[in-house]
């Protein structure tokens, strides 16, 4: 079968260990053709020759996908506890802007925070675009908490960890966290989590990150940033969240998810 943009496929060298979707298809001057692929479920980004893709089956995407949303839904019911104590004690918790590189994950992440109760505008912006729209949405929108995030991944995987050429949007997201630490120049005006699977990690925090990925050039899943703008939104002001605390909560542990920590934007209202 021909491959085509939207199909959903796996790298037949990798044993199809990962499910993408096709995102692009591009021509070499020799006329070979390449696929640029982005992680059905989690946030990595890869490029392949066309003869080594291969068409996912409709119930192994299914399969796939339910398991995921299994996940995703176990998280909701459990944090719709936690909602009804904070409408209950009237608790004002803190406002996330979410800006995302991938459209579907971020019509996904706006449901996720909208049912559980989180004050929370989600952007869909190309990484390459972050930088430059990032300080106008902070002034219109005035949040405490700032996701940065989509798809990334390292060209030459296990060498070059610091060289940001050598991944593929790290340096987007290090640039847009630059910009956003002008506006808020500390955690106390802004908590910042930037990154995506395999990115540049210790480049991200020395930008001004609080958090990040991934630590261990490993892959997160797609709900990883939410987890973390979630624990800082839903933590009271008073309280320190570290980044043991954040591992905690992601299935990677502290190989997905780092950083310096930052306090909670949580407070009682009146």
């Amino acid at each position: 079968m021909s491959i085509k943009k939207g199909d959903i496929v796996g790298r037949k060298s990798y044993g199809k260990d990962v499910f993408f979707v096709v995102d692009n298809i591009l021509k070499t001057r020799l006329n070979k053709k390449f696929a640029i692929l982005k992680g059905l479920n989690i946030r990595i980004m890869a490029d392949s020759p066309i003869e080594d893709l291969e068409i996912i089956s409709k119930q192994d995407v299914i399969n796939s996908i339910k398991l995921s949303d299994i996940d995703l839904e176990n998280r909701i019911k459990k944090n719709n506890k936690v909602k009804n104590n904070l409408k209950r004690q009237r608790v004002y918790t803190g406002k996330i802007l979410h800006l995302d590189g991938d459209r579907k994950y971020s019509e996904k992440s706006a449901r996720y925070y909208n049912r559980i109760g989180l004050n929370a505008i989600v952007k869909n912006i190309t990484e390459n675009r972050q930088a430059n729209v990032v300080v106008p949405l902070l002034n219109k929108y005035n949040p405490d908490i700032l996701i940065i995030t989509g798809h990334d991944a390292m060209l030459k995987n296990g060498s070059n960890y610091n060289n940001v050429y050598n991944y593929r949007n790290s340096r987007y997201f290090i640039n847009t966290v630059k910009e956003a630490r002008r506006w808020g120049v500390s955690s106390e005006k802004l908590v910042i989590f930037a990154g995506a699977c395999q990115s540049f990690y210790e480049g991200i925090i020395s930008a001004g990150a609080d958090f990040a990925s991934s630590p261990g050039r490993i892959l997160i899943d797609f709900v990883d940033p939410l987890i973390v703008a979630e624990k800082i939104a839903t933590t009271e002001e008073y309280k320190f969240v570290s980044s043991f605390e954040i591992s905690k909560e992601i299935k990677e542990g502290a190989k997905g998810v780092s950083g310096i920590g930052a306090r909670g934007k949580s407070r009682i209202i009146g």
